[in-house]
């Protein structure tokens, strides 16, 4: 895994920090150990040095000014950073007095909030990291991707079954119930069944509520449980003022891995076609969109749109301007345009796209019916949005 390169480009200037999230196992502490080989590091998964730094916070700063001169010209890596939100004032202040820089590596920010934390008030850039892209494997296997997911070790592995499973179980029980985000487990274990059987749909809080016997209320906090530890994001409805016949509140889920998701959801996808292949390929369409944005650092909308007759567009990127619709079909037809040339019809969109898997790009009426690979390739040049 280490020969694969990364698509995140961290360059810091002098003085700068950072921060880099991302959900477990997608690959930071790798990358970190990577481009950083020099650097000191302080993993706070090291039992030992969590105890320590917890008890008496000041103790890092201490072991941090003993260091070689040479180290502290580096980013010094603090990893799992949200376990000792204390530490982050001894941060704080060598940024300001000692003008060291800092790497703060971590898989959510939510504890560091909870408890309110110093959040370093814009002395540290934001960066994020995802499971892998296309582009970052040479030969990449879009079914296996949408079986695996694209969490590096699990698309590796030939049965990464169990490893997902556990990997479920894993946030359940680690990332969640002992952070102390929820206190009732059973309740977020339903939570997490009945969600994967709405994933990449619109949300009902209260359908999902009385599946778990909790209100309302509480599942949307679960839900933003998961948006806050990096787990999963809302696409909220593309609307206007004058869109009366759109809908406008219900945002749609998904979760940030599409292997995960399957886990979750308990999915298995035989071949490239039918109605369940076509919804996994749809979450990793989105996954390319987050990861190109996040690593590229655009600050670009996503959204869906969905009218009350039921025409949809997966997909609107930056506030209109491009409309994106994903069919998992090897030929799209005129009954699959419908949606996005209702849209295209209303806003005129600059540009309009069919993802899909027939061989080769074709435009009709304006629209691009494009191939996934080439769609992939025009994303990530910049061609897009």
């Amino acid at each position: 895994m280490e020969n694969i390169k990364r698509l995140l480009k961290i360059d810091l200037p002098q003085r700068q920090s950072a921060f880099l999230w991302g959900a477990r196992k997608t690959g930071k502490t790798t990358y970190l150990r990577q481009f950083y080989p020099a650097s000191q590091v302080y993993n706070f998964l090291d039992t030992d040095l969590f105890f320590e730094v917890s008890k008496t916070p000041s103790i890092l700063r201490q072991r941090i000014l003993a260091l070689e001169p040479a180290l502290l010209r580096r980013p010094i890596i603090l990893d799992e950073v949200q376990k000792v939100p204390a530490v982050m004032d001894e941060v704080h202040y060598l940024i300001e007095e000692k003008g060291l820089k800092f790497i703060l590596c971590g898989s959510s920010a939510r504890q560091l909030k909870r408890r309110h934390a110093n959040l370093l008030g814009g002395r540290a850039w934001r960066f994020e990291m995802f499971p892998f892209t296309a582009g970052e494997l040479a030969d990449f296997d879009l079914l296996r991707a949408l079986q695996h997911g694209l969490i590096p070790s699990h698309y590796l592995q030939d049965d990464p079954s169990m490893s997902l499973r556990a990997y479920v179980m894993d946030y359940l029980k680690e990332e969640v119930f002992s952070e102390g985000l929820v206190r009732n487990m059973p309740a977020f274990s339903r939570f997490f069944d009945a969600m994967g059987y709405s994933h990449g749909e619109m949300v009902n809080f209260a359908n999902i509520a009385r599946d778990c016997g909790v209100d309302a209320k509480t599942v949307r906090e679960y839900y933003h449980i998961l948006v806050d530890t990096l787990l999963g994001r809302f696409v909220e409805p593309f609307k206007r003022q004058q869109d009366r016949g759109v809908i406008t509140r219900a945002a749609k889920f998904y979760l940030f891995d599409v292997g995960v998701a399957g886990a979750v959801m308990k999915r298995h996808i035989p071949e490239a076609k039918g109605e369940v292949f076509g919804r996994a390929f749809e979450h990793f369409i989105f996954m390319e969109l987050v990861a190109y944005r996040g690593y590229a650092q655009k600050d670009f909308e996503v959204n869906y749109w969905r009218t009350k007759s039921g025409q949809e567009v997966d997909f609107v990127l930056a506030g209109g301007e491009v409309a994106i619709e994903v069919k998992g079909a090897a030929r799209v037809d005129s009954a699959d345009t419908r949606g996005i040339r209702a849209f295209v019809d209303q806003y005129k969109p600059r540009r309009a796209i069919i993802v899909c898997h027939e061989r080769s790009h074709r435009i009709v009426d304006g629209l691009s019916i494009m191939p996934w690979q080439e769609f992939l390739q025009e994303l990530w040049a910049g061609k897009v949005v």
